[in-house]
């Protein structure tokens, strides 16, 4: 991993935790392949995925969005409640 790549996308984050995330999410993607799977920067051939990710992070490539305890609540209210199938019967 590029210490300098990381001290930059801690920079842009400022929280280690969410870095973490956001890096961990991205490379989930990157390794999965399918539409979010190729890179949003050109990459060294011999960097990794996280640091392609911590790049994309560095370089405004993926951005992200902190939501507030008050957000959650409010779209759990909002979401659809699933009602409960009946349990079959016994003959």
């Amino acid at each position: 991993m590029n210490v300098e790549l990381c001290r930059k996308a801690l920079e842009k984050v400022g929280d280690p935790r969410i870095l973490v995330n956001l890096v961990s999410r991205r490379v989930r993607q990157l390794n999965g392949g399918g539409g979010f799977g190729r890179p949003l920067v050109v990459p060294d051939p011999t960097a990794g995925t996280a640091d392609i990710a911590m790049q994309e992070i560095v370089e405004d490539k993926i951005t992200w969005e902190l939501v507030s305890d008050e957000t959650v609540e409010a779209e759990a209210l909002l979401s659809p409640k699933r009602r409960k199938k009946p349990a079959a019967a016994a003959h």
